[in-house]
């Protein structure tokens, strides 16, 4: 009889801190902000040398996007001007810091007037002479 009753103590115990458990957690998730918006890949573009500027077509029906970031890869690529062009035919000009290393991104960049459907990207850069192998590449994303 002492034997079941202490294994019925156990088992009461081991119920109760179970229970304790489960009920933190769901508190602990209802606490937590949820998750930032994922970044998406809007288009890329490499990087030849020839001409001193690039366009990425994003078009309207991708979506609506708060922010934008822009990813260097494979070489340096120094920037003069970005320009987002959107939907309803109205441009932004983005101010980024003009050197982007290989490997490197923009900080996240607020568009204006929160989302925004975005037609097109323009990116104007200094020519340089990059490696025809590994010439730079653009990468456009939006969140």
């Amino acid at each position: 009889m002492v034997k079941s009753m202490k294994m019925g103590f156990v088992l009461g115990l081991l119920l109760i801190l179970g229970a304790s458990d489960i009920v933190s957690a769901q508190r602990s998730s209802y606490s937590r902000p949820p998750a930032p918006g994922r970044w998406v890949l809007l288009g890329q573009s490499q990087v030849d040398g020839r001409a001193d500027h690039d366009k990425i077509y994003v078009g309207p029906g991708r979506g609506r996007f708060q922010r934008v970031q822009i990813r260097v890869d494979r070489a340096p690529i120094e920037f003069q001007r970005v320009v987002v062009h959107y939907a309803n035919g109205r441009s932004e000009e983005l101010n980024i810091r003009q050197r982007i290393p290989a490997g490197g991104q923009t900080r996240a960049i607020d568009l204006r007037g929160d989302e925004r459907n975005i037609d097109s990207v323009e990116f104007f850069y200094s020519r340089d002479r990059w490696n025809a192998r590994r010439p730079p590449r653009v990468r456009l994303y939006g969140v």
